[in-house]
């Protein structure tokens, strides 16, 4: 049965393979699941979920799998949550009242729940027989009924099948839109450190080691501590086609402002492409050159590039027409910030889809390109801490 899952997890780009397999079915073997479906749920995914961005996919798939939950079957719950949020309440009803309520067992109010799901078209408020708010119906929130189901409040059952449909792992999706706490724990990944100054921090192991060749006689053995070595580099395009993508980006500005884990940080805005000068402020006001920043920064400081990369043609390859440097197009400009920094990527906020055309083609052919998603963050992190000049 559980092959089944692992193929369903699979359909849904969950990583599983042979040895999940394996480690599952001896899992299954020793008893570890309890010889129940919650205990399974919860070693399953203990053992095929290697990613926090998979653990939606996880429950999605154990949903669909274990009880015919499609996606799709979910949308008219979505808006029954919705109307249950703003419940209308119950009036005061009588002992009398109370009792004339019939009290239903549990399998009966769960096949009357099943069919009014598949029957209710609108919200409903203070009645006795749909899902609502403020009535006596066996299903809603804020009414009364003896043996009903309580919805959109903060009960719930706790069995597997419930768990999952919770789905408590949306923020992890790797598809989402970034926020700032994601955002800083994709960056957390670029830290490194190197130690400099007076020795004043104890070297554990090498006291231990440094005493065991003295016959046991303790020798303390000191170093300098370890401190922050990332340098960043972070040009931001502004203005034009990224208005639709000002708060993203801002999200990323206030992350990377707000890491601790940074030697230096330095930020830079341009309109569409670099034309020998960047800006300190996105208002475009004290410029700087980009020889002159190539001459400041070493080729170890890490460049990351943010903007749609779509312009007019003339824009990137068109030649500019002032100053020293009159004759450099923009493509040249990318190029020679490529070429300086040893690693370098370009956050895309547009989807992949539309990267194989126009400029944005050949600006993803100059930098290593990746979408402005939590995976594509995850990915441009990882191209930047292991370096070299593979592009994508």
């Amino acid at each position: 049965m559980f092959l089944d899952f692992l193929y369903e997890l699979r359909g849904r780009q969950v990583p599983v393979g042979t040895q999940e397999a394996v480690a599952l079915g001896r899992a299954l073997a020793a008893g570890l699941h309890d010889s129940s479906l919650e205990g399974f749920y919860h070693v399953a995914r203990a053992l095929c979920v290697h990613s926090e961005a998979h653990l939606d996919d996880f429950d999605l798939a154990f949903a669909k799998h274990f009880r015919g939950v499609h996606v799709e079957a979910k949308k008219i719950a979505e808006e029954l949550k919705a109307w249950l949020q703003d419940p209308k309440q119950l009036r005061q009803l009588s002992e009398e009242e109370k009792a004339m309520i019939e009290a239903l067992d549990l399998d009966e109010v769960l096949r009357q729940f099943e069919e009014r799901l598949r029957e209710q078209k609108e919200r409903h408020d203070g009645g006795n027989r749909w899902i609502g708010t403020g009535g006596t119906s066996p299903f809603g929130r804020a009414g009364f009924h003896p043996s009903g189901i309580s919805m959109g409040g903060g009960s719930g059952g706790k069995s597997a099948i419930h768990t999952a449909d919770a789905r408590k792992y949306r923020s992890y999706r790797s598809d989402i839109t970034l926020d700032v706490r994601t955002i800083e724990v994709a960056l957390r990944k670029l830290r490194g450190f190197e130690r400099e100054g007076a020795l004043e921090e104890l070297d554990i192991e090498g006291t231990i080691d440094a005493t065991a060749r003295n016959a046991g006689e303790l020798e303390v053995v000191t170093r300098p501590p370890r401190r922050p070595n990332t340098r960043v580099l972070l040009m931001m395009d502004v203005g034009g086609s990224m208005d639709p993508y000002a708060h993203a980006v801002s999200q990323l500005f206030s992350a990377a402002k707000r890491a601790t884990h940074w030697k230096e940080l330095r930020t830079y805005y341009f309109h569409n492409c670099v034309y020998g000068k960047v800006y300190k402020t996105e208002g475009f006001q004290d410029p700087v050159s980009v020889r002159d920043l190539i001459h400041e920064c070493g080729k170890h400081y890490k460049l990351v590039m943010v903007g749609d990369a779509s312009m007019a043609p003339y824009e990137l390859l068109g030649a500019a027409s002032w100053g020293d440097d009159a004759g450099t197009p923009g493509v040249g400009w990318l190029a020679m910030l490529r070429e300086h920094f040893e690693r370098s990527v370009w956050l895309n906020p547009d989807p992949p889809s539309g990267w194989s055309h126009g400029t944005v083609q050949i600006v993803k052919d100059v930098f290593p390109m990746y979408q402005l998603t939590l995976e594509g963050l995850g990915e441009a992190v990882a191209q930047l801490v292991r370096g070299g000049r593979t592009r994508r």
